[in-house]
């Protein structure tokens, strides 16, 4: 898909946006969107009935009578999109859309909502490390610079560096926030960072995934590794070699729910194939439940 076709399909979202950030915001589970927790606001004097444990001793100390600490709940939280722009996201799926085209637009549907519910935007670009940062922002000139951005982007080096990236998103956000990373999974040395992030911030793993990684045919065909460029004479005609290549993306697969479900991440996994606001509809109304 060139750039024309994915700007046509961006500028509906904002309509989607809106029914999408309503329903996150609404009933029970509150939303992902809206703050978590509390915020120091001031002190004032001690009376009788608070609880000794909000007393601020070194107040206290300092006036020679007691103060306790008064909180106020946060109102917004940051909504940080990390994205995957490396070789193996921008290779040929077998379909209409890109893993890293998908991407982009999971990122902007996202963008799009935090937009819509009042909340702040921040953004990563990864691909062997990272490429730009986007600091938390409101506003739709902010949201527009961050899908400009993600729609130009390219790799610049080979491999994928997760684990880098999301020690990136540890210095930026420095309040609890959603974090949403956007790969393919198809890299290594990321999952200590993963529980890192999973502890201090509510973060959602979405893998990209191809209608290829479960199907390949053709005959003889040529492969090549987008990441280090190796290439392979891969005889897709024997089904020996079909299986074990859906063997080999089932068991990915299935490492990476079990490494999103021990470091406490939710996960959701985006076919290219699929619709990208319907999936994730029905993903964060699942998870509200």
């Amino acid at each position: 898909m060139d750039r024309h076709e994915l700007l046509s399909k961006i500028t509906t979202f904002p309509l989607l946006a809106g029914a999408l950030a309503e329903d996150l915001l609404s009933g029970d589970y509150r939303s992902i969107f809206k703050g978590q927790g509390i915020e120091f606001d001031e002190v004032r004097h001690y009376e009788r009935g608070d609880d000794i444990r909000s007393i601020d001793w070194n107040v206290s100390a300092r006036f020679g009578t007691p103060y306790v600490k008064m909180y106020r709940e946060e109102s917004e939280m940051t909504v940080c999109i990390v994205l995957d722009s490396s070789g193996s996201m921008h290779a040929a799926g077998g379909g209409e859309l890109t893993r890293y085209e998908q991407g982009v637009l999971a990122a902007a549907l996202i963008a799009f909502s935090a937009e819509r519910a009042g909340q702040r935007v921040s953004a990563i670009f990864f691909d062997n490390e990272i490429c730009r940062i986007f600091p938390p922002r409101k506003g739709r000139p902010h949201t527009m610079a961050v899908i400009s951005a993600a729609i130009e982007n390219r790799p610049r080096g080979q491999g994928s560096g997760l684990g880098i990236a999301l020690t990136g998103v540890g210095r930026l956000l420095k309040r609890r926030s959603l974090l949403i990373v956007i790969s393919d999974f198809l890299c290594l040395n990321w999952e200590h960072e993963m529980g890192s992030m999973a502890r201090r911030h509510d973060l959602i793993a979405l893998r990209v995934s191809s209608p290829l990684d479960k199907e390949i045919s053709g005959g003889l065909l040529t492969l090549r590794d987008p990441e280090t460029g190796l290439k392979l004479e891969a005889p897709t005609s024997f089904a020996g070699f079909r299986s074990a290549w859906a063997d080999w993306h089932e068991e990915r697969r299935v490492l990476w729910q079990s490494i999103c479900r021990r470091s406490g991440a939710a996960c959701l996994e985006l076919p290219t194939d699929a619709d990208a606001a319907v999936s994730m509809r029905e993903f964060f109304r699942e998870r509200r439940r």
